[in-house]
């Protein structure tokens, strides 16, 4: 599959509120996932460790709504945009909104960088 191919399929699997198995059908096992943050959870490398983020998150916070758009695709990276509405654990409900830069090599997604609007 295509860069083009591999950002359309990611993203209507999240679009359609399959988040899970997008990572499950294109990341490669060696995946790494950078967030904009200090922390345990900043960089994590591999499957489980990514997989293990992902459970936190949802088990940290009540997401009410998530808004995909894109792909913006260029050469082996693309861009989806994330509005969330969630409730951080013990917090107030807030809006959020990321961009996830996304790198293809060899068909599978192989690096996730998170970007946070202010």
């Amino acid at each position: 599959m295509s860069t083009h191919e591999i950002a359309n399929a990611f993203a209507a699997l999240c679009k359609a509120g399959q988040f899970q198995e997008a990572g499950e059908r294109f990341w490669s096992d060696d995946i790494v996932s950078i967030e904009a943050m200090d922390g345990p959870m900043a960089r994590c490398e591999g499957r489980a460790a990514v997989d293990a983020k992902g459970a936190w998150w949802y088990g940290n916070n009540e997401v009410h709504s998530v808004v995909t758009e894109g792909p913006f695709v260029n050469g082996d990276q693309f861009i989806l945009r994330f509005a969330m509405d969630v409730t951080p654990k013990g917090q107030a409900r807030i809006q959020m909104n990321e961009m996830g830069l996304y790198t293809v090599k060899g068909g599978k997604v192989t690096e996730e960088r998170f970007y946070y609007g202010s």
